[in-house]
Formats: structure tokens, sequence, C-alpha cells
């Protein structure tokens, strides 16, 4: 039998994959310390911590495994959205298939175009929300994207954006192996709600900085899906000032390898920071939520929600830790995850963690696994609702508390749809 790859080595080759984009001062200079600083801390193995319950072989080998395309007439995600469309098919961005990028109250560039200048706005978040997310736990998938990634979107928020801004991700190639890096900084009370949908390319690597000041808005609903063989790893790091809010959902539907990170530091007081996610999935399945929320400072609120339906031997994970720091006092922390196994062959593997150096505080985790509601079950089944309707009726009940995270009415019914949806196609 060979002998396992040493981390140096795997590093070694995927890096020989790729050159350093070219640019100007700023965009050189991140790309240049984080190829430093991903050689120092190498890409990860199943040995590190927080990857003892993920793979990540198929994420760091040098070529993208081959992802079959999924054809579907179905409505695409957020159609019915009066938004702003930004389009990219597997990773490139595609100008035709895109809207003009004018919008009030926020500037919009393309990566690849503003790091060619000396001098620009993102110098001081690109690469640094990354790097300070580095600290306790090493994301060294985030830090090869902040090396590596040619292009993606920076926006500048200035005041309150009228309508959504929609991320579209299209696979078209089976090999596509994409990156892609968005950073989103915020003024103060300036506001705005972003989209991400689609499946994005058979390997994606996605990082995005968040950087929300003073009595700033940030809202953010994202679906991952179709292509059921496409792997992803995705990273979100999120600065918030004083009386800040940021508030996150994602839906993810098949998929056979998905990781989730999301790195939020609270640094000003009276912010609210909301993660929340629902996951569905079936077979050769495997999906991963890593959240880490740093308080430090005072009287802020965090909440993560994870819920996740699993059937025919599927997999979920769940790492979430909320750190609360000396002096952040009155902190309100409150985390749950829970799994709903619809069979003896899937599984649910958590991580829930608190770490708290402060005395006035109210922190809470729970994480619960289980099967369908028997008493629930019957009570349908007595009223005359077959036992499939039944079962999805429960789950739907089950993924509420994640769904209802989402503000927008709208775009919450839209997500139930697609759930419903999903649920339909799979009944006995």
């Amino acid at each position: 039998m060979a002998a396992p790859q040493t981390k140096p080595d795997v590093t070694e080759a995927r890096l020989a994959a790729h050159s350093l984009p070219g640019g100007g001062v700023w965009a050189t200079a991140a790309r240049e310390d984080a190829l430093s600083r991903v050689r120092a801390m190498g890409l990860p193995t199943r040995r590190d911590e927080y990857w003892k319950f993920t793979r990540p072989d198929t994420l760091v080998e040098a070529d993208a495994p081959e992802a079959a395309l999924f054809e579907t007439d179905e409505t695409a995600m957020f159609d019915a959205v009066d938004r702003l469309k930004i389009v990219f098919v597997d990773g490139v961005f595609d100008a035709e298939a895109s809207d003009d990028l004018s919008l009030e109250g926020v500037t919009i560039e393309r990566l690849e175009e503003a790091s060619q200048t000396d001098i620009h706005w993102a110098r001081d978040v690109y690469g640094v929300l990354e790097t300070n997310g580095q600290i306790p736990v090493a994301r060294p998938l985030a830090t090869l994207n902040t090396a590596m990634a040619a292009d993606g979107i920076l926006m500048h928020v200035t005041g309150k954006v009228s309508k959504p801004v929609n991320l579209v991700y299209h696979h078209k190639s089976t090999t596509s192996d994409a990156m892609l890096h968005h950073v989103i900084k915020l003024d103060p009370g300036a506001d705005i709600t972003i989209l991400e949908n689609g499946p994005a390319a058979a390997r994606f690597n996605k990082v995005m900085e968040v950087d929300v000041a003073d009595g700033a808005g940030f809202h953010h609903v994202r679906t991952q899906g179709r292509d059921h063989e496409r792997r992803a790893a995705t990273h979100i790091f999120a600065r918030l000032g004083e009386e800040s809010v940021f508030k996150s959902f994602t839906l993810t539907a098949n998929g056979v390898l998905t990781r989730n990170e999301c790195v939020i530091e609270m640094t000003g007081d009276n912010g609210v920071a909301h993660v929340a996610g629902a996951c569905v999935g079936d077979g050769d399945f495997h999906h991963d939520d890593t959240v880490f929320i740093t308080h430090d400072a005072v009287n802020c609120e965090s909440r993560q929600v994870f819920k996740k339906v699993l059937r025919n031997g599927a997999v979920g994970v769940f790492q979430g830790k909320i750190l609360v720091k000396q002096g952040a006092q009155k902190t309100d922390g409150y985390q749950i995850s829970q799994s709903l196994l619809l069979d003896g062959d899937s599984e649910f593997l958590a991580k829930p963690e608190l770490e708290i150096y402060a005395d006035d505080v109210a922190c809470s985790h729970g994480s619960t696994s289980g099967a369908i509601d028997e008493e629930g079950l019957f009570y349908l089944r007595a009223r005359g609702v077959p036992k499939s309707l039944a079962t999805d009726l429960l789950t739907l009940a089950f993924l509420a508390e994640a769904v209802e995270e989402i503000e927008d009415e709208g775009l919450r019914e839209e997500i139930v749809g697609r759930l419903e949806g999903w649920l339909e196609r799979r009944r006995d």
C-alpha cells in the first residue's frame, strides 16, 4: 500500500496547478501574503481537528473531480424577484447574462479589474478579514482562495439599496474548478440584501468578506444545488460594528460534498448576528456547517440555527462555537443544531462549543438527532393524510425554525416552496 501524501506534498501539488494572478500593488501584496500563509499552514487533512468529520481530499487535490451536469426545466431561484443580477459561469463573469452594474446606494466592481489598480478601498478588507478569521482555527482553503482567486465582486455600500443584488453561479463544464472572492463593505447606516444561487462549478471555492460598519445592515439568502456531484467549500468572514446587523441563511439541496464556514467577529456594542441553515440530503450526500462567532463587545446577540434532513445514508455535520471574550458582558448567544434522520442509515455528527470569559452572559447550545415524530405522524394519518404527505408536513415543520430566520416574507415563501418540491420529488 502506498504511503499517504504528507501535508506539504498535497499543498505544493495544489499550488502548482495555479498561478498567482497579476495585479496592482494592493492586490499583489495581499495575494503574496496569502500564498506564504497557506504554505506555512498547509492544506487541510483528516488529522486536523476541524476536519475530522469531513474528508477534505477532493477539495485539496490538484485536479477537480468530474461532476455531471444536472438539467432541469425548473424555474431558477429568485427569478421572480426584482433584483440586480450578476452571473458567473464556471467561475467566469458572463457580461451578456448580467445586468448593468449600476445601482443607487452601492458601487459594484469586478475584482479582476479593480485588482489592477495600485490604490483601492478594498485594500483594507480583501484578505484582512480572512486573516483575522485564521485565529484560533486555521482555515487554509480560504487562504488559498485569497492567494489564487482572480475574480469576484467588490461592493461598496453607501446607502440603503432599494433591491437585492443576486449572484448567480452556473455550472457548464464537468471539470470546472472555480474560485471567486467577494468583498462587501457597508458604510455607517447602509443596508443591502445579497442573494446567491446555483451550483457554480464541479469544484467551487468561494470567499466572501463582509465589513459591516456602525448601524449598517447586511442580509444574505443563499441556495446551493442542484447538480448532485458538485463539491464546494465556501467561507464568509464578517466584522460587525456598533448596532450593526448581519443575517445569513443557506438552503442546501443535493451535492456530494459541501462545506460552509462562517466566521463572525462582533467588535461593536449592541450588534446582532444570525446565521441559519437548512439542508436536505439523499444518498451520497455530505454537508458540513462550521461556524465560529466571537463576541468582543457589550450587549451583542448571536444566533446559530441549523436543521438537517437526511435519508438513504446521507451525512450531516455541524461544528459551531460561541467565544465570549473578557469584557463582552450582556452577551446573548444561542446555538441549536438538529437533524431529522428519515432512516437508520443516515448520520449526524455535531460538535457544539461555548468558550466564555465574561460573567454576565446568557449563552446556550443544544444538539439533537431523531426520527420522524410518530405521534404527529399517527395524528395526521388518522385524519386521512397519506403517510408520505404526512412525513413531508412534519419535515417542513422541523425545518421551520431555520427558515423563519429569513426576514423577507417573499424570499421565505420561495425557500419553503423549494423545500416542498424537493420532498415531493422523493415521496414513496
